[in-house]
């Protein structure tokens, strides 16, 4: 059992975390199962590092340790999900880079180095490599936060510049046809397809739906929640849990009126209505897996012949069906859960430029009808405007 003094306590989570005061005056932290294995790990860190002093300059002897002990301090102030990504990013790409002999120092040559090394790894997508570079950023400022001499060597993180990629969008025709097989799928839980088609929201806040996200009387609904799966980071555990927190960024917390038709499909679905606290698509108190929503998805694709596309292309042709109604780009914007106007701008500027070519053509339809050339009558004396005098 733990002891008053030794800074070890039991989490809500069932694990033990226990603190060790660091001579900069934070804490590393360290993490468990059990109690013991807490107490054990922190002899061990202060045995070996007794007489360490860590630095926050590009002289560090120990620049793996500064990852790791951000990365510990991190995992206390984000989500989840996020630490998964930052997890993911330091493990696969920052440590083992500056574990090499010659990177062991955090200066502007080895800097540069790991930003070459990630921007010139042909195994990663672009969306990757800025979301690795992007980490990595974020801990070297974090790091050498009371550095300002380390502001040159982190303005060398410089991103990959965005491919300009249009997104994949389902025609109209492709649309009728999986809302069609939705419909009339025999797994009732592929009514959520059409619900995102008609919103707009992501896998993940679709899968965390409960039945009191839905307001029959002012015919709204509400996006509080999100479902990830994530990995478990206890010791010698690789599986992965379902996890129900909040939305991408607090712009995600939001209202979607819903279509009459909507409502009337959610009555009339055959979806078992327990209680308002149940979700929707289990009926039960655990969300419905992403990732067998995925399967589902593929399945009515599938039976409607429509070529395969990632489930977020239902949100973009969600996106794209309302800058073609001629909904404003906030209102989008808004709806969508976007965290500024400027993303929305950058996804959908494809769909905007037709909008803005069916704007043209309608000054050109004015001109050809009020504003056209008159025609010209010629006489002995020259051309003379008709309908004038």
């Amino acid at each position: 059992m733990p002891r008053r003094g030794e800074n070890i306590y039991k989490r809500k989570d069932g694990r033990w975390e226990g603190r060790s005061l660091k001579q900069d005056g934070k804490y590393r932290y360290f993490y468990s199962r059990t109690y013991k294995g807490v107490k054990e790990k922190m002899k061990n860190y202060q045995e070996n590092h007794k007489t360490n002093k860590e630095k926050r300059s590009g002289d560090t002897k120990d620049t793996v340790n500064l990852f790791e002990s951000w990365l510990e301090d991190v995992s206390l102030r984000v989500k989840p999900s996020t630490y998964e990504s930052y997890y993911r990013c330091m493990d696969k790409y920052v440590i083992p880079f500056f574990e090499q002999d010659r990177n062991r120092q955090i200066n502007e040559a080895s800097v540069l180095s790991f930003v070459k090394a990630i921007r010139e790894n042909t195994a990663l997508a672009e969306s990757s490599k800025k979301k690795n570079l992007t980490i990595f950023k974020i801990a070297l400022k974090e790091i050498f936060k009371s550095s300002p001499e380390c502001f040159s060597i982190i303005e060398l993180v410089k991103f990959p510049k965005p491919e300009d990629k249009e997104v994949q969008v389902f025609s109209m025709k492709e649309q009728r046809l999986i809302e069609h097989a939705a419909m009339n799928s025999k797994d009732k839980r592929a009514i959520g397809i059409i619900l995102c088609f008609y919103t707009g929201i992501r896998l993940g806040e679709l899968c965390a739906l409960k039945w009191s996200d839905i307001d029959m009387e002012t015919g709204t609904l509400s996006i509080t929640k999100t479902v990830s799966r994530i990995k478990h980071f206890e010791e010698g555990e690789n599986k992965t849990a379902l996890f129900v927190g909040a939305p991408k960024s607090r712009k995600s917390l939001r209202k979607i009126p819903l279509p009459k038709f909507l409502l009337n499909i959610s009555e009339e679905s055959g979806l078992c209505y327990v209680n308002q606290n149940r979700y929707i698509f289990t009926c039960g108190d655990s969300p419905f897996d992403p990732r067998c929503f995925q399967k589902l998805y593929k399945k009515i694709l599938k039976d409607a012949h429509v070529q395969d596309r990632k489930f977020h292309a239902i949100r973009h042709t969600f996106a794209t069906r309302a800058l073609e109604l001629g909904v404003d780009i906030k209102t989008i914007s808004e709806i969508l859960g976007h965290s500024s106007v400027s993303i929305t701008l950058n996804v959908y500027a494809h769909s905007l430029m037709e909008q803005k070519k069916a704007a043209i053509e309608k000054f050109n339809d004015m001109y050809n009808l009020n504003m056209g050339v008159p025609s010209f009558a010629v006489s002995s004396s020259g051309p003379v405007l008709q309908g004038l005098t």
